[in-house]
């Protein structure tokens, strides 16, 4: 197996390669990070620095993988060092929503454009964005938080419109968006105060649901939205 982790230096994304590894020792993990690479070392795991909002940095990553099985992006932002979700549209704020369709929508549109044919290469594959249940439209029934949800509800829209056009260019390849829950993490930690203790996961947990799902899953899932309890989320 040749996988790609999006994040793999934030919690979510350092968990799944563990995960990945315990499950297969001998698969090739490679991991991108942004500022700082984490210390975690494996034989088989090879780090990347790289921006996910510079195409050109996604295109240059791309010709050292001209074959993956898994490409899994688990980077995104939900609040900055000034600036957390808003609570009124009064707190709206340009350059916040714009981080927020940068980080949260953007890199996955790239990614797809530009590892379509590593992902074709294989004669199953899987391309997977953590995604969050607040960006889905229909179950939106408490407002707030209108940068982060408008940029996953536009990655919800992504994901789906790309898993509709691969069904015939890359018929093997299964699309989905993943909902992680509340994970431990710097993303949600401002937030956990509320969040009763048996919903607030270890990324550990997280990992585990991801890729515990992603073995059941075949291209005939392909455009789902799935929780980590394995439920379908409305888009």
């Amino acid at each position: 197996m040749n996988a790609l982790i999006i994040g793999g230096s934030g919690s979510i994304g350092l968990a799944v390669i563990k995960q990945l590894l315990l499950l297969r020792p001998y698969a090739h993990i490679h991991a991108t990070y942004f500022r700082h690479q984490p210390d975690y070392q494996h034989p088989h795991l090879h780090w990347h620095a790289l921006d996910i909002t510079i195409e050109a940095d996604i295109a240059k990553l791309t010709a050292l993988l001209p074959q993956l099985d898994v490409l899994i992006n688990a980077a995104g932002v939900l609040h900055t060092a000034g600036h957390l979700p808003e609570k009124s549209i009064q707190q709206f704020d340009v350059d916040f929503f714009q981080t927020n369709i940068q980080t949260n929508t953007l890199p996955t549109l790239l990614l797809a454009k530009h590892f379509m044919a590593s992902l074709k290469t294989s004669p199953r594959s899987y391309f997977v964005t953590i995604s969050a249940k607040v960006g889905s439209i229909e179950d939106n029934k408490l407002g707030g938080w209108i940068s982060y949800r408008s940029s996953k509800a536009a990655l919800n829209m992504a994901i789906k419109t790309i898993s509709i056009e691969w069904q015939t260019k890359l018929p093997s390849c299964c699309v989905v968006a993943f909902h992680p829950g509340t994970t431990d993490s710097a993303l949600s930690q401002p937030f956990q105060r509320n969040v009763a203790s048996h919903k607030l996961f270890t990324p550990q947990y997280t990992a585990q649901c991801l890729l515990n799902i992603l073995s059941t899953l075949t291209p005939k899932n392909s455009g789902q939205f799935l929780s980590y309890s394995g439920d379908t989320i409305a888009w």
